[in-house]
């Protein structure tokens, strides 16, 4: 017959945050061991894809690394990916661009009219 298990905590609902695994103890008793909530990677603002470089932790995990491990030397480092910070630069660009664009059609057409 298996041997009892009982709990260590005082939760006794099967939660994400009371998840436990049976572990045989070196004097030979089975014991629970209650495990930590899985991590998530940071997630991009724009796309939602996974931010690389920056470590999956819980979120009070972050106050304890430096802020080196917690970016990305870029603009928008540690909050958006790579391509969407490419994509917002040539956004910008293009709206200039237009812009210029616009002015100069604009001021050759006004000496025209009058």
């Amino acid at each position: 017959m298996a041997q009892r298990v009982t709990l260590r905590k005082r939760t006794p609902y099967n939660t994400t945050s009371n998840r436990r695994r049976i572990v045989k103890t070196p004097g030979g008793k089975l014991v629970y061991h209650h495990l930590k909530k899985l991590p998530t990677q940071p997630k991009c603002g724009d796309c939602g894809v996974g931010l690389p470089g920056i470590p999956a932790l819980r979120p009070r995990q972050y106050a304890t690394i430096s802020k080196r491990q917690k970016t990305v030397r870029r603009a928008y480092g540690g909050s958006r990916c790579g391509d969407c910070v490419k994509s917002r630069i040539l956004r910008a660009f293009l709206v200039e661009e237009a812009k210029i664009v616009k002015k100069v059609i604009k001021s050759q057409t006004t000496p025209g009219r009058k």
